[in-house]
């Protein structure tokens, strides 16, 4: 059931937005070269606790995955481009690292993925990182009353084209509120005008990711682990955002 908020509920989610958006912030900062992948799950872990927030990722067993899953963030190095389980593995200059983190405060649900590039930076890692931000930005212009689902999906594939990287259809945006995934489901490339139209009250996760030279996955034998059928690397950025009458606002800014 897509869910539709009150003003007041959507402020509430406001803590959560911030406690999640501090989180990856001070993780994706940590990320350097040497830095353990346990030592990344470890700071999530104890951001939660000082927080008495609960982790939406804990024991979660969706369909896509082989659960539960047993660790508090996704940790994408590389060709990992969604749902990395954290392990033992010391970043390497260069590594392109995704962060992706859920989190409940006092209710109420907020999910945010950040990507960023460990060490010395290559340019084509950069320019893959920047148009997912910019495909989230385009998504996010298109969060008004009155527009579509597809509009916000046409947003953001066409950045992906734009900058030439194919669009997988698999994995997207989703609804957020109590439960880190709503029935709402939001493609990273479509038609717009069509689907569910935009009302104030509706938050959702929108999740722009890509990898550079193709749209195919494969799946690691962990089960979860998603990652390009070709090995080239991707990238990955999520807000969560409430649609108001005065327009779009971005809960994990």
């Amino acid at each position: 059931m897509i869910e539709l908020h009150i003003p007041s509920e959507i402020d509430e989610m406001r803590a959560a937005g911030a406690f999640v958006r501090a989180t990856l912030d001070e993780l994706s900062a940590r990320a350097a070269v040497g830095v353990n992948l346990l030592d990344l799950e470890q700071g999530a872990r104890d951001a939660i606790a000082r927080r008495g927030a609960e982790s939406c990722y804990w024991d979660y067993a969706p369909s896509f995955g082989n659960g539960p899953f047993r660790n508090t963030i996704c940790l994408s190095v590389n060709d990992a481009a969604q749902h990395g389980l954290p392990h033992d593995y010391a970043l390497r200059d260069g590594d392109v690292l995704s962060l992706d983190f859920a989190a409940s405060v006092d209710g109420w649900v907020a999910d945010a993925a950040v990507t960023v590039v460990v060490g010395e930076a290559a340019a084509d890692d950069l320019a893959l990182i920047r148009s997912t931000e910019e495909a989230l930005a385009a998504g996010i212009a298109a969060a008004v009353p009155g527009n579509r689902i597809g509009d916000l999906s046409a947003a953001i594939g066409a950045v992906a084209a734009r900058y030439g990287y194919p669009v997988n259809r698999e994995f997207g945006g989703h609804g957020v509120g109590r439960t880190m995934h709503g029935d709402l489901f939001i493609c990273n490339t479509g038609r717009p005008g069509r689907g569910y139209r935009l009302r104030p009250g509706l938050v959702f996760a929108l999740e722009p990711w890509w990898a550079k030279t193709t749209a195919r996955i494969r799946m690691d034998p962990d089960g979860w682990t998603v990652r390009s059928a070709d090995g080239s690397r991707a990238a990955h950025t999520e807000h969560t955002i409430a649609v108001t009458e005065d327009g779009p606002v971005v809960l994990t800014a």
